[in-house]
């Protein structure tokens, strides 16, 4: 039964997300300015793993009181389907983007997980045989030359099964209100949230999906046809109200499962907040998709001593 929060219609729904493998990297640099510089380099095209090498985002910026150099940082997350195809796809990222970067430098975000991938003594190669071992806070690291000076790479990297496919739909009387309601759900994620990462431009998503396709079978996913409000007139199975002309989409991944229902939370009070937005929905198919059944309700649930300000 649908219930209402800030006169704005909250579905009795869930997302249905599903598991994914993730790591998390610290990457810091002379200024938090480069940080996020070489952070942003490796989480683009991440934003789904139906066509991205693996899905990726920014989580935070990190104070120098926490980083294993007392640099400035960003903590970033990538995930993947299975273990060996992430940590390829971990040392593409950071390879590419991270050792190309100036000033960066790449940590292990999660030291105390038990199951490691070797990402650093594989990228060492890069060092054609001048690459040489150290420790820098009693992290085993490697130090490899570049034309800069030397990219300090930590020998292995934590990989945990994370949370992915986290959602919740904004429907709005029009598209300034929606992108409104979407920008603030998304700030308060980032503000209030916790080892999460929006990974779609902005945090937000224009073009939801569902699994398959009505015409052209070789598809994997095709618009999610029952919320463009276009087509609401055109398809019998639409779930676009009468007033509704826009939706956005808010995608979450986490590493663990009460993160992502916390973000979910905290997106549904901020977007509820905006004038114009009518009613708050999440993506799902029926439980067939995913095991993580999140649900609206218990994701306010989660969230419901924190007042949110964006």
């Amino acid at each position: 039964m649908s219930f209402k929060l800030d006169d704005v219609l909250i579905e009795d729904t869930f997302a249905e997300a599903f598991p994914m493998y993730a790591t998390r990297v610290f990457i810091t640099a002379i200024n938090a300015k480069w940080a996020l510089v070489a952070a942003r380099a490796a989480t683009g095209l991440g934003t789904s793993v139906i066509a991205c090498p693996g899905e990726a985002g920014i989580e935070k910026l990190v104070s120098s009181k926490l980083t294993p150099d007392q640099r400035p940082g960003a903590a970033i997350h990538i995930y993947h389907n299975d273990p060996a195809t992430l940590k390829l796809v971990t040392l593409i990222r950071i390879g590419q983007c991270v050792l190309t970067a100036a000033t960066a430098s790449a940590f292990n975000g999660l030291p105390k997980v038990k199951r490691k991938m070797y990402i650093g003594k594989s990228l060492a190669k890069f060092g054609d045989g001048f690459e040489r071992e150290d420790t820098i806070g009693g992290r085993k690291v490697w130090r490899i030359p570049v034309m800069e000076g030397e990219f300090i790479i930590e020998d292995s990297f934590g990989l945990v099964k994370g949370v992915a496919g986290g959602n919740i739909l904004i429907l709005a009387k029009s598209r300034d209100a929606c992108l409104n309601a979407a920008e603030k759900a998304v700030k308060a994620i980032h503000r209030y949230g916790k080892y999460v990462v929006t990974p779609f431009p902005g945090g937000i998503v224009r073009s939801g999906s569902k699994v398959g396709s009505l015409k052209y079978p070789k598809l994997r996913a095709t618009t999610n046809h029952p919320y463009c409000p276009v087509l609401r007139n055109i398809v019998k199975d639409t779930r676009i109200p009468e007033g509704v002309e826009s939706v956005y989409e808010i995608v979450i991944n986490g590493l663990r499962r009460d993160d992502v229902l916390m973000a979910m939370g905290l997106a549904i009070k901020a977007a509820a907040s905006v004038p114009g937005v009518v009613k708050i929905d999440a993506g799902n198919y029926g439980g067939k998709l995913g095991p993580y059944h999140l649900r609206l309700k218990e994701a306010l649930e989660s969230v419901k001593s924190i007042e949110v300000k964006v």
